[in-house]
C-alpha cells in the first residue's frame, strides 16, 4: 500500500526528509568560493547536477534554515560572480564532512578540514587540490524559491586527475566519487552495472 503526503500540510523539514530519502543517490558539489574580505570558503552540497552541456552549465542548491541568513557559498558566488566545484572521492569523505561544520564567514574551511586550496586558473576562487576532479565556474544566474536557491554556473575550466582519464572519458572507478543518501548515509560508486539503451 502506498502512503501519500501533501507537502502543503507538512512542516518543511518533514518534506525535506522525504525528498532527500527518495532522491538518491545525490552527487556532492564541494563548492569553493572567496568572500569580499578574501576568506576562502568550502562547503558540500548534495543538491547538485548538470543543467546544460552546451554551454556547459552546472548548478548547486543551498538551502536556508531558521535563524540563519544565506549560506556563505551563496553570498560569495552571487557577490564575486564565480565558484568552483570539487568532486568528493571516498578517500576525502571525512574531510568533506569536516568542511560541513556550521562556522562563521571568517573561518577558512580548507584549513578547518586539513585541505590544500588551489586558486582557479580562470576564476578567482579556490578548489580542493586533493580532489580527483574540479570545475571552475562563472555564476550566470541565481534563482530563489522560498528556503532554497539555485546557483547556475558556466563551467570555464575542468581539472581531472590524469589517472582517472582515458582521453576525455572519465574512469569512474578511479575517480571513486561518493553520493549522498538520507541522514548521515552515503554511497560509493563502486557497485556498477551496465545497461545498453534500446535502439
Amino acid at each position: 500500500m502506498t502512503v501519500s503526503f501533501d507537502p502543503v500540510e507538512l512542516p518543511w523539514r518533514e518534506t525535506y526528509k522525504l525528498l532527500t530519502g527518495i532522491i538518491t543517490p545525490r552527487p556532492i558539489a564541494w563548492v569553493g568560493t572567496r568572500s569580499a574580505e578574501g576568506v576562502a570558503n568550502l562547503a558540500p552540497f548534495s543538491f547538485f547536477n548538470v543543467a546544460s552541456p552546451e554551454p556547459p552549465v552546472v548548478f548547486f542548491c543551498p538551502t536556508t534554515s531558521e535563524g540563519r541568513g544565506d549560506k556563505d557559498s551563496l553570498v560569495n558566488a552571487r557577490e564575486q560572480g564565480c565558484f568552483t566545484i570539487s568532486m568528493v572521492s571516498r578517500a576525502l569523505a571525512d574531510h568533506m564532512n569536516d568542511s560541513s561544520a556550521s562556522v562563521g564567514p571568517e573561518v577558512d574551511e580548507f584549513g578547518l578540514a586539513g585541505l590544500t586550496p588551489l586558486e582557479g586558473t580562470v576564476v578567482p576562487a579556490p578548489y580542493v587540490a586533493e580532489a580527483p576532479a574540479a570545475m571552475e565556474c562563472r555564476t550566470v544566474e541565481v534563482r530563489t524559491f522560498g528556503r532554497g536557491s539555485v546557483v547556475f554556473g558556466e563551467v570555464v575550466a575542468i581539472h581531472v586527475d590524469e589517472e582517472a582519464l582515458d582521453g576525455t572519458r572519465v574512469l569512474s572507478g578511479v575517480l571513486d566519487t561518493i553520493g549522498r543518501l538520507c541522514g548521515p548515509d552515503y554511497v560509493t560508486t563502486r557497485d556498477v552495472f551496465r545497461l545498453v539503451r534500446p535502439a
